[in-house]
């Protein structure tokens, strides 16, 4: 989950969604790509993403070309971030 500055959030909605549109289409291991807007705080966003595994986030997805410029264009944006790893039984 995000916390993103309330003066960033309109540039923070358009890079996360461009974000998840290339993890679809350009990784084949990248299965879903899902974000969610709170309408009661609207600075947060939750990402649900999913993988083959943990090698294919970690060692595909975070080492894209697009995942490094999204997190270069976001990193002044972002106040709180809280991440976890579950796995699907």
């Amino acid at each position: 989950m995000f916390t993103i500055k309330p003066e960033n959030m309109a540039e923070f909605r358009e890079a996360v969604l461009l974000q998840a549109k290339n993890s679809l289409e350009k990784e084949p291991w990248c299965h879903q790509f899902d974000v969610g807007f709170d309408p009661e705080r609207p600075n947060q966003v939750l990402l649900y993403e999913t993988y083959d595994d943990r090698a294919a986030f970690y060692e595909k997805h975070r080492t894209t070309e697009h995942f490094a410029q999204f997190g270069q264009k976001i990193s002044t944006w972002v106040e709180a971030k809280q991440f976890g790893i579950w796995d699907i039984a």
